[in-house]
């Protein structure tokens, strides 16, 4: 259905125009009040290119000039013209900012890193996850985590990483303590060395109460030279580890429907197996980590062609 407004607007374009009055015509209008005139933008490039002044700067510049106008306006015009980047004002387009060293393992063993993922319990039968949030088996869910002593909250996944190979171990544990951090490190240690990893240089780790644990530290620096703890709220000083814990979201954690705790800990030994064996990783030019190592390596899969 066409409105009678609609009919009588094409109409009226038509008895106005013929023909040409039916083409689509763009709705920008015919003046612009606002729009800042030339010589203003062309005063706006001046400064910035000059002085490598900031929107808000120059703004006020121009507001002892006589001339009104926002910061946010200057910055937009920035953009226009293509110059909000100091590397765009420099001759060469490079910028002049220091930019971050790589951190790059030179062997196996070199740089391993270490990090703890806290996820959420799967119930038994499954959780809102596999049912829905308003099903029948998510309200059980909810009842059974408020009776006493019932199992609820989360687990806890140490993963050590080795920063040449990649090759990654993970456990799903009770709990990041530092009795359990240790434990985990020393089995992570033994899958490391049954693949030819017998020398550990560094150990990477954040801040957490279980890394900076005296027990721990005494613990590490017993099989390994240095322990090195990232700076603060700086996550990507520990980034192969981080990096390895979002695949593992991605591609295990939320890849499929789990009915229970056990089934997914059960499951994450055969994660292990794919991840290091089987999964081919960019840092090993499609090839998996396990293909960078010279012992314990019995079934790696060819790369991707």
């Amino acid at each position: 259905m066409i409105s009678r407004a609609t009919v009588a607007k094409w109409c009226r374009r038509y008895a106005e125009h013929g023909p040409a009055g039916l083409q689509e015509s763009s709705c920008r209008p015919l003046a612009s009040p606002s729009q800042v005139p030339p010589e203003v933008v062309a005063r706006i490039e001046a400064l910035r290119r000059d002085h490598k002044w900031s929107a808000t700067r120059i703004a006020f510049e121009l507001d002892r000039e006589g001339i009104r106008i926002s910061p946010r306006t200057v910055g937009r015009w920035f953009v226009r013209l293509g110059i909000n980047r100091r590397r765009h004002l420099l001759p060469d387009g490079e910028t002049s900012r220091k930019t971050s060293r790589k951190i790059t393992a030179r062997y196996p063993g070199h740089m391993v890193h270490l990090d703890v993922k806290k996820t959420g319990r799967i119930p038994d039968g499954g959780g809102w996850f596999a049912h829905g949030r308003d099903s029948d088996q998510a309200r059980a869910a909810e009842r059974a985590k408020a009776k006493q002593g019932a199992k609820r909250g989360y687990v806890y996944l140490h993963t050590m990483v080795d920063g040449f190979s990649r090759l990654a171990y993970t456990e799903t544990l009770p709990n990041e303590q530092a009795a359990t951090t240790i434990g985990f490190f020393h089995r992570a240690r033994a899958f490391f060395a049954a693949h030819g990893i017998t020398r550990i240089t560094r150990v990477i780790t954040d801040n957490g109460s279980n890394y900076t644990a005296k027990n721990f530290v005494r613990t590490v620096l017993t099989f390994a030279s240095t322990h090195q703890r990232i700076r603060a709220y700086t996550p990507r000083h520990n980034g192969k580890v981080e990096r390895y814990n979002r695949i593992l979201a991605e591609e295990f954690l939320y890849a499929r429907t789990w009915t229970s705790e056990a089934e997914r800990a059960e499951a994450l030994k055969t994660w292990n197996i794919h991840f290091n064996y089987h999964r081919p990783n960019s840092a090993a030019k499609g090839r998996p980590p396990a293909s960078r190592l010279r012992a314990g390596v019995t079934n790696v899969m060819a790369p991707y062609t």
